[in-house]
């Protein structure tokens, strides 16, 4: 690969998401393998068998499978070039370049693929950012080959969003009402909540989806949670953009508030959140498929 200048997607992946704090970090990998091992549990490659892993972003899913599956073949495919240089940086450092592809291509487009020529496909959190996801799930089962297997793992933004207009981020923001609603409409003019991809869609469309485009078999797992908040660091609640498309709230209290506005809205908000007083909302769906 070609050194590109850095976009949004390996600036959030391998930064910005874990709000500069280590420990954040630490724990947010930790909580991502098991995700992982789920993903690469629904089949079985064999040697020199060949996975497709789409959306592969710092290599989570495609070195598990490396690390898994001994002597198959994996493709690594972004829409990043950046995300394809780091992960083609680790697999020279982990010595499995060998085999290895490394190859820019979006999930609605995989062009770069002959039909029928890959064992699996695998994708995480990709299609909460793919607007024509009917396409996408055309493209998985057109590169697979027949009997070949479709795994992958998406969070439900529709669960969450949009929220009560009393609560930001889980927490109840009553008192600076006007102040949050100022913030939350700048995060809606970036991502409009009616078009943007991450909220148009539900663990039923991914089921129709994957139907529509020929698959035979399909199974599908939703993990819905509501629980207390746990307290938070609130400079990791500051700095840690949701997604890679949007500004973290410290960014968005600059353009939206004025300095008194954003000084009463931090006195509320901060002592919610360094004590957990909020509700934590989330879901994910796994997926699985044969073709």
């Amino acid at each position: 690969m070609t050194e590109l200048q850095q976009d949004i997607w390996s600036e959030w992946l391998l930064k910005r998401r874990f709000g500069g704090d280590p420990d954040r970090m630490n724990r947010m990998l930790s909580m991502l393998y098991p995700v992982r091992d789920k993903v690469l549990s629904h089949f079985d490659l064999k040697e020199d068998q060949t996975l497709l892993d789409v959306g592969c972003g710092d290599g989570l899913i495609a070195f598990g499978a490396l690390e898994k599956f001994d002597k198959c073949r994996v493709i690594f495919s972004d829409i990043s070039g950046d995300l394809l240089n780091h992960a083609e940086a680790l697999a020279r450092e982990m010595k499995v370049e060998d085999c290895c592809r490394f190859v820019q291509a979006p999930a609605d487009n995989l062009s770069p693929f002959e039909d029928n020529s890959v064992d699996a496909v695998t994708t995480r959190s990709v299609l909460i950012y793919v607007s024509d996801k009917e396409k996408a799930f055309e493209e998985f089962y057109r590169v697979l080959k027949p009997g070949g297997r479709l795994s992958i793992f998406e969070p439900i933004g529709s669960f969450t969003d949009p929220e009560p207009h009393d609560r930001f981020a889980g927490y109840d923001i009553t008192p600076v009402l006007q102040l949050a609603q100022k913030i939350k409409d700048l995060f809606d003019r970036i991502q409009p909540p009616s078009t943007d991809p991450m909220g148009d869609f539900d663990e039923r469309d991914l089921l129709r989806q994957a139907e529509q485009a020929g698959f035979g078999e399909i199974h599908l797992e939703l993990q819905a949670n509501i629980k207390p908040a746990e307290a938070m660091d609130w400079q990791v609640l500051l700095h840690t953009p949701w997604n890679p498309k949007i500004p973290s709230l410290a960014e968005a209290m600059e353009q939206a508030l004025t300095p008194e506005e954003a000084d009463q809205f931090v006195n509320h908000l901060r002592p919610l959140v360094e004590s957990g007083q909020g509700v934590s909302r989330s879901a994910v769906a796994y997926l699985w498929a044969v073709k």
